[in-house]
């Protein structure tokens, strides 16, 4: 797996490429509440037709990252009532990627964390965009 397409190109930085995860990073797409009852963000998610969901916190900053096969899978569960809040089920909840972190950093940071996909955020902790690895 290897970062998707750049954006952009810099020079300079430690791993060589010149690339941090702000180059690389997609656009961030749908952002919820992360107060939001997983059905309703479970239909965002769907209805937007993108893989998953950046959840924010009651201050707008980054907290987390759904996919629809986690939002499934606890939809499922016994414990689950339509009354079940993003905050409530256990995600990803960083750290997230900072948006000057090198592109070989990041990369190896999120296959330790056998994550596909990362939040990229700014140093206030508010999202820019996804930093994802492909297939």
């Amino acid at each position: 797996m290897t970062p998707f397409p750049p954006r952009t190109q810099q020079a300079g930085s430690a791993d060589g490429t010149g690339l941090t995860a702000r180059d690389a990073m997609q656009a961030p797409g749908p952002q919820v509440d992360d107060h939001m009852a997983v059905d309703v963000a479970l239909s965002v998610l769907i209805g937007a037709r993108v893989p998953h969901l950046l959840l924010r916190d009651e201050d707008g900053r980054c907290a987390g990252l759904v996919t629809r096969a986690e939002l499934a899978a606890h939809r499922g569960g016994s414990w689950y009532s339509d009354r079940t809040r993003l905050h409530d089920i256990p995600l990803d909840r960083g750290p997230f990627t900072s948006s000057v972190t090198t592109l070989g950093e990041a990369e190896a940071a999120m296959r330790v964390r056998t994550l596909y996909v990362s939040p990229v955020i700014d140093e206030h902790g508010y999202a820019l965009g996804v930093l994802a690895l492909a297939p």
